[in-house]
């Protein structure tokens, strides 16, 4: 069993950055597959972005692309989302997943493990 902690969201004007970061328990988080998702009210929760912390394979939502940069710091057990240019329809809830399997997927459902999420408001 993981437990998984986000943290770094708030309120930020339009351009501006956030850091958020996915804080696991365990130190088996090392060789797992992380992903951060996003859902905003009224949508269904979406991908942003994973990372496999073995082989350091990244993965980036179209949306995304350019903007956010997924990283890895194994000594201390996190993932971080670096997110920049931030629009309003950044807005969302952001949450972190993790999963044994070995190579990044997309699909929310490929997820065992999950935070509860740190919110992201994005101003004009």
């Amino acid at each position: 069993q993981v437990q998984l902690v986000e943290s770094g969201g708030g309120l930020v004007q339009a351009g501006g950055s956030l850091r958020l970061t996915c804080a696991a328990s365990d130190r088996i988080f090392s060789s797992y597959t992380v992903g951060w998702f996003r859902q905003a009210p009224g949508k269904e929760r979406e991908f942003v972005a994973a990372i496999s912390w073995s082989a350091g394979i990244t993965y980036y939502a179209d949306s995304v692309k350019g903007r956010f940069i997924i990283s890895r710091e194994n000594a201390k057990n996190a993932v971080y989302l670096q997110a920049n240019s931030l629009k309003p329809e950044d807005t969302a809830v952001y949450y972190c997943a993790a999963d044994p399997m070995r190579i990044p997927r997309r699909d929310k459902n490929s997820y065992a493990y999950w935070g509860q999420g740190t919110q992201v408001t994005v101003s004009s």
